[in-house]
């Protein structure tokens, strides 16, 4: 069944909004108590956030959520060029509404959970950690595309590997690996310093992976 843009804007829009609800939120709630919680609970809520966006809405818009996903399905051919603006315009407005919706709902501690890197390490590093945390998403997306199309434990597995990279890395470069979840908070708290490592790195990693991944699609 083919879906319209406007079905996938729709998804996307909801999918994105869940994710940096669940991402964002949990920070800033932990926050709100002191941190009792840590790193795996900001680990564990996108995880969550994905296993529903994957399950809900994959065969609708192969749930991308997050923009540096998006250039990799382009790059692979999975989307059209013009398909690039349904997707970002509502990623972004998705995310925009769920960082509106943890201020009023949840709080803005912890600046509404906005990703920030570890200046105690070198900015190569940081770099060079956001870029691997974005390959790993973009790797195992495709692994699961390519082989399960988005079925049995794809949305685990894609939503598992965010909430490693998290747990194992955001101590380092913050583990946004979604432009959009890092522009809204970043927006709204007025941390938009690093904003540029997190509309880059992510980027680059994903279009790494589809360049890699694009011959093995071409020969289905």
């Amino acid at each position: 069944m083919t879906y319209s843009n406007t079905q996938i804007f729709l998804v996307e829009l909801i999918g994105t909004f869940v994710l940096v609800v669940f991402a964002t939120g949990s920070i800033v709630y932990d926050a709100k108590l002191g941190g009792i919680y840590g790193t795996w609970f900001a680990a564990i809520a996108p995880f969550a956030a994905l296993i529903f966006g994957v399950y809900s809405f994959g065969k609708i818009s192969l749930a991308h959520f997050n923009p540096a996903v998006t250039i990799g399905y382009y790059i692979t051919g999975h989307i059209s060029k013009i398909q690039i603006l349904w997707y970002f315009t509502a990623e972004i407005v998705g995310a925009i509404l769920g960082s509106l919706f943890v201020m009023y709902f949840i709080g803005n501690d912890a600046n509404l959970g906005a990703n920030a890197p570890n200046l105690d390490y070198p900015f190569v590093l940081i770099f060079s950690v956001e870029v691997l945390a974005s390959a790993l998403l973009m790797a195992v997306i495709f692994t699961v595309v390519y082989t399960k199309g988005l079925k049995g434990f794809s949305g685990i597995a894609i939503g598992g590997i965010v909430g490693l990279d998290i747990l194992f890395l955001s101590f380092i470069s913050g583990a946004s690996m979604n432009p959009a979840r890092a522009l809204a908070p970043a927006l709204f708290s007025g941390i938009v310093d690093n904003l540029w490592l997190y509309w880059s790195a992510p980027f680059v990693g994903t279009s790494i992976v589809a360049l890699l991944f694009r011959g093995k699609f071409n020969k289905k």
